[in-house]
């Protein structure tokens, strides 16, 4: 998607910090904070709100797109935005006009049949959906002149097949640590 000049750059944020405040201001322990299930939930609340602003920004004719960027870069993004011990950079979002004179082209995502589950988890059942993917993504790779070897599945499987597709997450647990969580 092609921006206008009128843009903004939201940044979502897991906010622990207010409560470690809290209850520092009041001579009080935070050890709850030290645990993962805290953080979980703070990224969690912090995703839902996050697509609540995009169904909204939509309603209005805004466009949108999620900047992940962030999590490869999150100790830059914490002095940028001078953040607290306990507040963690989720992700950016960028909010804006979309260029009228262009049509944004929208990501083809898994169907139904490979993301839905009824009563139990059935992973074999989704390899016919997979293969329609695969066809499908295969096609929009071509269409944004984007070079990508293969099909989806094996682009995907490529990725995760090393420590390169992490860049600066696989110190994801060092790096929390450094944000004050202690993540038991």
């Amino acid at each position: 998607m092609r921006w206008d000049n009128s843009h903004t750059l939201l940044n979502w944020l897991a906010d622990l910090g207010r409560l470690a405040h809290i209850a520092d201001s009041r001579g009080l322990p935070h050890v709850a904070l030290d645990y993962v299930e805290l953080l979980v939930k703070a990224i969690f609340d912090s995703s839902v709100a996050s697509q609540n602003a995009i169904v909204a920004a939509e309603s209005l004719g805004l466009g949108t797109i999620y900047i992940g960027a962030n999590r490869k870069n999150t100790q830059e993004v914490a002095i940028l935005l001078n953040l607290p011990p306990f507040v963690f950079p989720v992700f950016g979002m960028c909010v804006g006009f979309p260029n009228p004179e262009e049509k944004p082209a929208i990501k083809p995502r898994l169907p139904q049949a490979a993301v839905l589950h009824r009563e139990t988890y059935k992973l074999g059942e989704q390899e016919d959906a997979i293969a329609r993917y695969n066809d499908i993504m295969k096609k929009f790779y071509t269409e944004q002149n984007m070079k990508v070897a293969g099909d989806w599945s094996e682009h995907s499987a490529e990725r995760i097949a090393t420590l390169d597709y992490l860049k600066g997450c696989k110190n994801l647990r060092e790096t929390l640590n450094n944000f004050g969580f202690k993540l038991l």
